[in-house]
């Protein structure tokens, strides 16, 4: 009925008393902020205000002169109210302008409030900008809307925006204490705070679970029935917890866990309202963040005592994984097992890393692999010593040879003592040694930098070399060759690939080309070729001959259904394969 009545919008209300005072309206207001905090509410009163005949000295509505009584009795026709929701399109908005033609009848003003202004149309908007440019002087425009990034810009720059706050905890259970009072019910603090928590900011949320736990409680609001009938868990399960997630109690986290779910209550609220009760708990631990609480005086008293039990990094690491959680909750196909191993891994939070007597700690992948790196690693030295060793097995068999013989002396070098008191030096290794290595495939006798480049030398071969090389050999370093020629040559590499190198006599190879065109090219990087098949054949005196193909050498090249029709006519089991899986050329 007044402006004294809103709750938690004393700045607001002061604003617009101080206006009506003072005769010095806006023609356009926006009232903005979340549901349920007051905004229609404040429009009603500040529209009876502004046509008050005689307004108080604060700047209230008198509640007695014609336009107020008239106002209370709802048969005003100075204020007008349309729910833009409902009547969103061009035809609603210029039926409303044709009403701002008329003068009122009794008052000064005439108000129009328009609730949910974000609903209307873009054709709505811009029917309804012409007149908030150049309204008549005596209209005003009062618009709300919870979502004021919908508007148009140029909507809000022709209006006086007021930004309207969410209630705290406080003054929700101040006001619901005042409403108790008035209907002769009684309440408990505990049961209050619940209520006004679960409100979330906005005051007729509050009001009316407040009036549904009264009916609930038949006039005797308790902390348990209202946490009974709003299906709300109870907060001692949250600091029940925590404290045996301090004491690395697993098993005792999912027996209540159990007993949670089993009374109805969703697992994923229940990490929700346990990360909340984290954050309280973080709060708590610094006076600076401790107004932060918005709890009772009672329940911030036992945040700060666990505040004083649990470490900071505790509470992080906490934080972090049920957020990942809550993330996480939609998507999972078992839900009820992620939140358990949220709750295993907050359990083990303040458990040491690495201790005989715990087993319950999941083992990380890296320390796992280093045990394993450590088992083979014996192994492997092992198998290097026997082939580094063997030189010297057989220098200390001829020296024991020699010195069997007369007159000799056989003296041990100090490498060759060991001491029995030292402690072995352990073994490193990498993890290559596990498994076989790009470089062991590409074979040991291979250079490891070797790269074939035209103009350029290959690795220097030992010219004393003149090992003698089979076909196969030749043919299968001519396909290595090929295969890590660089980037540049792709297209000659790839046309050396399907040709045949032969030896016409020791050391002497030759390849037959199919054109002038493909020598051409060979030519320029001959030298470069030459180079590198003498090294890797250990042959220092191999030459390398290039010829254009003979009309009668030239082989018709086969199409992919030419060459499989060819190894159905050589081999039978083929066409048999073919025709029982009745195969089709893609």
């Amino acid at each position: 009925m007044s402006f004294d009545t809103v709750v938690g919008q004393a700045a607001l209300t002061t604003t617009l008393k101080n206006a009506v005072k003072s005769g010095k309206l806006a023609h356009a207001y926006l009232f903005c902020g979340p549901r349920g905090v007051g905004k229609t509410t404040c429009a009603r009163i500040f529209a009876k205000a502004i046509n008050c005949q005689n307004p108080t000295a604060e700047g209230e509505a008198c509640n007695e002169c014609e336009s107020c009584q008239s106002f209370n009795e709802q048969r005003s026709l100075n204020i007008f109210e349309l729910d833009a929701a409902s009547n969103n399109s061009v035809e609603h908005i210029k039926t409303l302008m044709e009403q701002t033609r008329i003068p009122p009848q009794v008052g000064k003003y005439k108000v129009f409030i328009i609730d949910e202004v974000h609903m209307l149309s873009t054709a709505a908007f811009n029917a309804f900008l012409k007149t908030l440019e150049e309204p008549p002087a005596h209209v005003i425009f009062i618009l709300a809307t919870t979502e004021k990034h919908k508007i148009l810009p140029t909507i809000l720059s022709r209006c006086q925006i007021y930004d309207f706050e969410r209630m705290t905890v406080q003054n929700t259970i101040d006001h619901l204490k005042s409403v108790a009072q008035k209907e002769g019910i009684t309440y408990e603090d505990e049961a209050l705070a619940v209520i006004a928590e679960k409100a979330d900011g906005g005051m007729r949320d509050a009001l009316s679970i407040f009036d549904q736990a009264a009916s609930f409680c038949q006039g005797n609001i308790t902390y348990q029935k209202v946490i009974e009938d709003l299906n709300v868990l109870d907060s001692e399960n949250y600091f029940r917890i925590i404290d045996l997630a301090l004491q690395n109690k697993v098993t005792d986290i999912m027996v209540l866990l159990n007993s949670a779910i089993n009374n109805g209550f969703d697992a994923g609220l229940l990490i929700q309202g346990l990360a909340k009760h984290v954050r309280n708990v973080l709060m708590a631990k610094d006076s600076q963040t401790l107004p932060l609480l918005e709890v009772s005086e009672k329940a911030k008293q036992r945040y700060m005592e666990q505040a004083q039990k649990a470490d900071t990094r505790f509470l992080y690491s906490a934080l972090r994984l049920m957020n990942q959680c809550d993330i996480n909750y939609r998507q999972s196909s078992n839900k009820r097992l992620l939140v358990e191993l949220t709750l295993i891994e907050i359990a083990q939070i303040t458990q040491p890393d690495e201790g005989p007597a715990n087993g319950r700690r999941p083992r990380r992948l890296k320390s796992l692999f280093k045990q394993l790196i450590q088992q083979a690693a014996p192994i492997q030295k092992t198998a290097q010593q026997v082939a580094a060793g063997a030189p010297e097995i057989q220098k200390t068999q001829s020296e024991k040879g020699n010195a069997s013989t007369p007159g000799s002396t056989n003296t041990k070098s100090p490498d060759s003592q060991t001491n029995a008191g030292s402690v072995p030096q352990r073994p490193t290794i990498k993890a290559s040694s596990l498994g076989l290595s790009w470089k062991n495939l590409r074979g040991t006798t291979q250079p490891s930098k070797m790269q074939i480049l035209p103009g350029t030398s290959a690795v220097p071969t030992n010219h004393d070399e003149n090992t003698t090389f089979t076909q196969d050999e030749l043919e299968l370093q001519w396909m290595s060759m090929c295969n890590r020629m660089p980037q540049r040559l792709n297209g000659i590499a790839t046309r050396m690939k399907n040709m045949n190198p032969t030896i016409k006599e020791l050391p002497a190879v030759e390849v037959v080309v199919p054109n002038q065109i493909v020598r051409d090219e060979m030519d320029t990087i001959k030298g470069s070729i030459v180079k590198t098949l003498q090294v890797y054949l250990h042959n220092s005196l191999l030459t390398l001959d290039i010829r254009v193909a003979e009309q009668e050498e030239q082989t018709k090249i086969l199409t992919r259904r030419e060459q499989f029709e060819l190894m159905e006519s050589k081999n039978s089991a083929i066409k048999r394969l073919h025709k029982v899986f009745d195969l089709q050329f893609a």
